[in-house]
């Protein structure tokens, strides 16, 4: 079993080109499925065609016994799904023995987002410079501002995800067209259209970008990139992630969404203006359209409006069910 495990997570490697972050999630994944069949079998591990249903059922029983959340029992039981899926293809086994078990039924939740009007208050509020970024780069305080507000306004015109907006690079903007060239999961690339703000936004920080470099350096550390942190590095996940909280303060909005937020904002109020759920699929670079309805939030009254003004047998006047 653990030889097919790695023979498993080599294929996505070199074949599917998965990521670092999901490898090591399935690694973890796989190897917690394997301490559990070797404490099962009393130190013997199965082979893979010993496997059978019976066996990730108990695994996903220890798991619910362990109080671990239903989100990350049913991303378990996916991971199990796709290596028995592999071994099916190689003829190791015969059949897929995680496809008899049902995942978890997970509660709906839907991610922190804003309304337009409190996007466009995030987006018109003063940019200033902290007490800590004035410490670190006097300098630089006004890039930093520059920066960050090219950040918001690239979040909510393109929906990026945060790791494909820390992965661009300066020659991935091209300000004549209004696009964006965005390495997305699996390293897929698409073109995402930019708006003219975000455009106007990305323009002033390329001016004033030159002046984030490391102490002593005569440029940027990281050239290529378009984002840079005050030491003239690549920026991080983690870095934008500050960035977009600490904006949302000194907005006065009082909401903390995460950038991941933002990119739902961007989804649902294209959806509430009419865009076709396809097209927001592109956008958002969604393999599957279910994934792209999971990150949109529309409200009854809107579903009903777009129902009378779209069905030919509607009724022209509908009163919504009192709350409560």
């Amino acid at each position: 079993m653990q030889t097919a495990i790695e023979e498993f997570l080599a294929y996505l490697k070199a074949e599917r080109d998965a990521s670092a972050h999901t490898l090591r999630n399935y690694r973890v994944d796989l190897t917690q499925f394997l301490a559990y069949l070797r404490e099962r079998g009393e130190g013997r591990v199965p082979v893979p065609v010993e496997v059978d249903h019976l066996a990730i059922r108990g695994f996903l029983a220890r798991l619910h016994g362990a109080r671990l959340a239903k989100t990350s029992a049913a991303r378990k039981l996916a991971t199990l799904r796709s290596c028995f899926r592999f071994l099916c293809r190689q003829g190791r086994v015969a059949a897929n023995p995680a496809e008899m078990v049902r995942s978890p039924r997970l509660p709906v939740r839907t991610t922190p987002h804003l309304t337009v009007d409190e996007v466009f208050q995030l987006l018109a509020a003063p940019v200033s410079a902290t007490a800590a970024e004035k410490a670190k780069n006097r300098k630089a305080s006004g890039a930093l501002r520059a920066r960050d507000r090219a950040i918001l306004e690239l979040f909510y015109a393109s929906g990026l995800r945060s790791g494909e907006l820390v992965r661009l690079h300066l020659a991935d903007v091209d300000h004549g067209e209004g696009l964006v060239r965005v390495q997305g999961k699996g390293r897929k690339e698409r073109i995402v259209p930019v708006g003219r703000k975000a455009l106007e936004a990305l323009r002033a920080y390329g001016t004033v970008r030159g002046t984030l470099h490391p102490r002593g350096a005569a440029g940027p550390r990281d050239s290529a990139a378009l984002f840079l942190n005050h030491h003239g590095g690549r920026i991080t996940t983690r870095g934008v992630s500050r960035i977009v909280l600490m904006r949302l303060t000194q907005s006065g909005l009082g909401k903390k969404i995460s950038p991941h937020g933002l990119r739902h904002s961007f989804a649902t109020h294209l959806l509430d203006a009419g865009a076709d759920l396809r097209a927001i699929q592109e956008l958002l670079g969604h393999a599957r359209l279910s994934t792209t309805q999971r990150y949109t939030h529309v409200g009854l009254d809107k579903l009903l409006e777009v129902y009378d003004r779209a069905h030919p047998r509607a009724r022209s006047s509908r009163r919504l069910p009192a709350a409560g």
